[in-house]
């Protein structure tokens, strides 16, 4: 059957989230506070460890009393805040307000940085007729992302966990994304960067295409053999 729709993930395929080290000064700034080089290179580096950040890496060092939160984070607004702010607070920052800026922080347009070919492979797609939608394990509301840079009005249908209660790999979430594009799963691919929940789709009966999870500089045309994927679905 002819592939008349795509649904992306959001963080590692078509955004990258910018560098621990960004991250935090964005913060640090906010609150005026200026750390040593080697404070700062600390709180980096530990930052990373527990992978506070959202859309970054996952974390290395797991505390026990958020192992099981991890699991069910991007089901629910308040356990994403307070799974990241607890990872977070496994880190002696030097402002315990700098715990909610970081997250707050990674919520806002500015830390989100397109990849040199989602606008070029998103703006084909959309004069090919071919559907849109996005779905993506998250728990705050990514649309102001989109908006910001350029990319809202090549999209559909926005499908985010937190609004359905369901995270990917569950297929609850890929049927909810066909449906809003209006097509059936065998007539959509899902491109993403997670073998295992964006390779959820394929139980449904999607074709799957996977890219990697790669800074912005490193991966300039990933997404361009989608459009081979896509036929015209005019």
């Amino acid at each position: 059957m002819t592939i008349k729709g795509v649904l992306f993930d959001f963080s590692g395929t078509l955004f990258r989230v910018e560098p621990v080290s960004d991250w935090l000064s964005a913060a640090l700034d906010e609150c005026g506070i200026t750390l040593p080089a080697a404070e700062f290179a600390r709180c980096a580096r530990e930052l990373e460890e527990f992978g506070a950040l959202p859309g970054g890496a996952n974390p290395l060092r797991m505390p026990e009393r958020l192992t099981e939160l991890w699991g069910v984070r991007d089901k629910d607004c308040e356990l994403h805040r307070r799974t990241y702010t607890g990872l977070a607070g496994e880190v002696e920052l030097p402002d315990p307000r700098l715990y909610d800026l970081l997250y707050d922080r990674h919520m806002t347009p500015e830390a989100w940085r397109p990849y040199p070919d989602t606008k070029p492979v998103l703006a084909a797609l959309r004069e090919r007729g071919v559907k849109v939608g996005v779905v993506s394990n998250i728990g705050w509301d990514l649309r102001p992302v989109f908006r910001a840079h350029g990319l809202d009005d090549f999209v559909d249908a926005y499908l985010l966990s937190f609004e359905h209660g369901v995270q990917k790999p569950d297929e609850r979430l890929f049927r909810a994304a066909c449906e809003a594009i209006g097509l059936e799963p065998a007539e959509v691919v899902m491109v993403g960067d997670d073998r295992r929940a964006d390779g959820g789709a394929a139980a449904l009966g999607c074709a799957v295409h996977f890219v990697d999870h790669l800074p912005a500089d490193e991966r300039p045309d990933a997404l361009l053999p989608v459009l081979a994927l896509a036929e015209d679905g005019r």
